[in-house]
């Protein structure tokens, strides 16, 4: 896939900063980068570019580039860590509903 093509297909966030009275704009793909513009296409534009030039850099330094989310394959499961005590007491709200600890946590993520 070319560099153009995988740069659409990364996951953008443009959102209005008050305190900064600019637009700024993120890839999710890349947490560390943002960019702004004085309109919100304007920081996508900006965005779509400081990401094209990391891929160059990472591509030059032999990184691996991150696939975009909406080509991911997820599987479903995750793996979540919490204490014992919460542990029992999701079991218990689980219970007290009537169903399966899985239904009551995906209940209150989704």
């Amino acid at each position: 896939m070319g560099k153009n093509n995988l740069i659409e297909k990364y996951t953008y966030r443009v959102e209005w900063s008050e305190e900064d009275k600019v637009h700024i704009a993120r890839c999710l793909e890349f947490p560390s980068l943002m960019a702004h513009g004085n309109t919100a296409s304007n920081a996508l534009l900006e965005i779509e570019k400081v990401v094209a030039e990391s891929i160059k850099w990472m591509e030059e330094e032999k990184e691996p580039i991150p696939e975009p989310f909406g080509l991911k394959k997820f599987k479903g499961n995750l793996t979540l860590r919490v204490p014992s005590e919460v542990h029992k007491k999701l079991v218990i709200k689980s219970a007290e509903e009537g169903i399966s600890l899985n239904q009551y946590i995906l209940s209150k993520i989704s």
